[in-house]
């Protein structure tokens, strides 16, 4: 019997489903339980993320649940899992990833240009915010809390004009049909991990690591770990704006870096190549270019 931990939204029961039918595909008599928990994260809707805490506030209970006994691994997006985890945790295995792209939704506009000035646009991300502001700054960026379903009820409901979410998200949900423009990376450059699943495990846990081995997708795990990289070396956490996204090709791997400041609208941008074999030296380079443009300052304001 395997227990994932999970949290009870519809996007982190997909994603742990989505696990359990991986691994039964490999192991077809393996009994697999999810165990469903609530998060700080999930119960705290009416503050932003960078305020209360950050993206640690929606894994800290199912890593309780790991230590106790109670379950055996946890499934995350890895947007969600910060840089640096407890010393008793490492992630296991990183899934081959689905659309990494943040999303334009609306129910008037197909795409960011044709909004009105002043249009009311709903995000919770500073990183989409200070990008959402270069790309138009006479919107009103409204804050935007919920799963999935409930940030698209809001949008319905008229609270909003359009909202910005991940595509991975509304793919995995069967809501692909919402998405009216695919944001580039020059647009929205994505969050560290998006698009990605992770499976997070005690550390060193051979028998576990052996287990979940055959969902790991090497070229996923190495971009993954080259944006992770970047962020570990800026040390961002929730509250900045941070976005990396890296692309492989044959033994060459390519990593786009941003940081931003909401309150002044800089934005920093920074591209470099290396090798597939090196993906940390890439993102430490990718991130030291930043630092001495200023990031740490740009991050510090914040």
């Amino acid at each position: 019997m395997l227990k994932i931990a999970t949290r009870k939204s519809p996007l982190a029961l997909w994603q742990a489903e989505f696990v359990k039918s991986r691994l039964q595909i490999f192991y077809p008599d393996l009994e697999v339980e999810l165990v469903k928990m609530s998060t700080q994260g999930d119960k705290i809707l009416n503050s932003p993320l960078s305020k209360i805490g950050g993206k640690s506030l929606f894994i800290k209970e199912l890593e309780i649940g790991i230590l106790e006994g109670r379950a055996d691994i946890a499934v995350h997006s890895m947007k969600d899992v910060p840089y640096q985890l407890p010393k008793e945790f490492e992630v296991g295995a990183i899934l081959e990833r689905e659309n990494p792209f943040d999303a334009f939704v609306s129910n008037d506009f197909d795409n960011i240009s044709e909004l009105p000035q002043g249009a009311r646009v709903g995000s919770c991300s500073l990183r989409r915010i200070v990008q959402l502001k270069a790309l138009r700054p006479d919107l009103s960026i409204l804050d935007l809390r919920g799963n999935v379903n409930t940030r698209l009820r809001k949008l319905d409901e008229g609270q909003y004009d359009a909202i910005i979410l991940a595509c991975s998200g509304l793919i995995r949900l069967g809501f692909e049909g919402r998405i009216k423009q695919h944001l580039s990376v020059d647009q929205s450059l994505p969050a560290v991990g998006q698009g990605a699943l992770g499976i997070e495990i005690k550390k060193g846990d051979k028998e576990i690591i052996n287990l979940i081995n055959p969902l790991v997708n090497k070229k996923t795990m190495i971009e993954v770990s080259a944006e992770r990289a970047l962020n570990s070396t800026l040390e961002g956490g929730c509250s900045v704006a941070i976005g990396a996204y890296a692309t492989s090709n044959n033994d060459e791997l390519h990593l786009k870096g941003m940081v931003g400041n909401v309150d002044s609208g800089v934005i920093l941008r920074v591209e470099e190549s290396g090798d597939v074999s090196e993906p940390n030296a890439l993102g430490e380079l990718v991130a030291n270019k930043l630092l001495s443009m200023g990031a740490k300052e740009l991050l510090k304001e914040v």
